[in-house]
């Protein structure tokens, strides 16, 4: 079984989910190609090409890709899926933007954030807010699937490169085009990528509480910033820290949550990590339910002890 691979990557660097799609993708057969779309993006295709066990980098490289809108990389990625059977890709923002409308254009059903590969055909998915696990069987010739990259360990980098080949992308008007971007700069690790998150709840109270209580502790310990959804919406925290199944799936090393009560939409977007301490005055508060680690008390004190015995 041959799969393709659409790398993500933010047109600078490769991103960390596209080592997790690949170890998905390894699942369903040993012939992995990758495929690079964006404009100049030529060490991004060379560094792709070191991850283990990746056969082949297919490398679309056009101007009409710089933003990677759904329209054109689809396009690509259509005009080469007559040799591959699978397309998989990480369920980021541009995985559930272009994978949609790919599915459509060879008219097979897509298969949305797998956690487990059981066979070529047959996947594990989260549903009712990750609290059942559905099994999917596909018929469909082709597979079209997103991996949920919380699921799924990296392939590692290798000393060997995969040979890159040129793609040729159409250069046409699209109906779609391109306006612009606000990103919110932040020297902090990227949320779905960081090691360590350190997130903040409702009961913080304001933004500048949330500022004075998170940041110190985020900054100790290298850590990204997140939000539960009751955060995001009370103007706590930007809409990209939230967490939860209308957020962010994250997996980290350790994640710290800090007057979040745990309801099952937040539950569901970071329940999968490895270590969780929770830290939260309600005893029957739901967190408690997941946490490996969890302080009954008062946040606003607990945290300067944490801080101060992290020096």
């Amino acid at each position: 079984m041959t799969t393709l691979v659409l790398a993500s990557h933010d047109q600078k660097t490769l991103d960390a989910s596209t080592a997790k799609a690949v170890t998905a993708a390894l699942a369903l057969g040993e012939d992995v190609h990758l495929l690079v779309a964006g404009s100049n993006i030529g060490a991004i295709a060379d560094e792709a090409a070191k991850l283990q066990h990746v056969k082949k980098v297919l490398k679309a490289d056009a101007v009409t890709l710089e933003h990677q809108l759904a329209e054109p990389l689809a396009d690509v990625i259509v005009s080469i899926a007559k040799d591959y059977d699978a397309i998989v890709t990480a369920a980021t923002s541009v995985g559930k933007n272009v994978l949609p409308r790919v599915s459509a254009l060879l008219d097979v059903q897509q298969i949305s954030e797998i956690t487990k590969v059981i066979s070529t055909d047959t996947f594990e998915r989260p549903i009712y807010a990750g609290n059942a696990i559905e099994v999917v069987q596909s018929l469909d010739a082709k597979k079209v699937i997103t991996v949920r990259i919380s699921a799924f360990a990296a392939a590692p980098a290798g000393s060997d490169s995969a040979p890159v080949e040129p793609v040729t992308a159409q250069s046409r008007q699209y109906r779609s085009s391109f306006v612009n971007e606000a990103l919110v700069q932040s020297a902090r690790p990227e949320l779905t990528s960081a090691r360590i998150i350190v997130s903040g709840g409702r009961a913080l109270g304001s933004s500048e509480k949330f500022d004075d209580v998170l940041f110190p502790l985020a900054d100790k310990l290298h850590a990204a910033i997140g939000a539960s959804r009751a955060a995001v919406d009370a103007g706590y925290a930007p809409n990209d820290a939230q967490v939860g199944q209308t957020g962010k799936i994250v997996a980290p090393d350790l994640y710290i949550a800090l007057g979040i009560s745990g309801a099952i939409q937040h539950l569901a977007g970071m329940k999968e990590s490895k270590i969780i301490v929770a830290i939260n005055k309600d005893e029957d508060a739901p967190i408690f339910s997941v946490a490996d680690f969890g302080i009954v008390g008062d946040l606003f004190k607990v945290v300067p002890e944490i801080e101060q015995a992290l020096g």
